[in-house]
């Protein structure tokens, strides 16, 4: 019963606040996601400037649960990503943001909840296997709060220069 409500929440949510773009493609040799959290300008932002071509997927994260079991999925079925960047602002209430970290640093239970969350929700779909190689492939970057695009290059500017 508490999926449904959650799967009828969520489409109504798109419906009443539809959000069209989720992700943009750079450059698919790249190494680095960008993740913008909820702030949505900041995705549009990056996704016209220079940095789009210096990462391989500009994205947003909403959700603490099937957006990280969507981001999870993603990232390992690219072996090239190693690096995450988290940025933006971290949404209210559902604070994925911070549910990536503590899932990145303590995982989830054996009732594939993460352990440390406060969200409302942090239940995974994917496999602790799944996180695991997660957690092994790539370093997170937290630099929530930050909105600033000439920041963000700086970033990717310095992790180009370490490679």
């Amino acid at each position: 019963m508490n999926n449904l409500i959650e799967d009828i929440a969520g489409e109504l949510c798109r419906i009443i606040l539809p959000i069209k773009e989720e992700v943009f493609f750079g450059d698919p040799k790249s190494n680095i996601v960008v993740c913008t959290l909820s702030s949505m300008n900041l995705l549009r932002d990056i996704s016209k400037s220079s940095i789009i071509k210096e990462v391989a997927i500009v994205g947003r994260l909403l959700s603490e649960n099937k957006g990280i079991d969507s981001l999870i999925r993603s990232v390992i079925s690219n072996e090239k990503i190693d690096t995450i960047i988290l940025c933006g602002k971290d949404t209210l209430g559902h604070k994925s943001g911070e549910t990536l970290l503590y899932l990145y640093k303590n995982g989830m239970d054996v009732n594939r909840m993460i352990i440390g969350s406060s969200s409302p929700h942090p239940v995974l779909t994917v496999t602790k296997s799944e996180v695991s190689k997660f957690q092994r492939q790539v370093k997170i970057i937290n630099k929530i709060g930050e909105t600033s695009i000439s920041q963000l290059k700086n970033i990717i500017d310095t992790l180009r220069q370490t490679q």
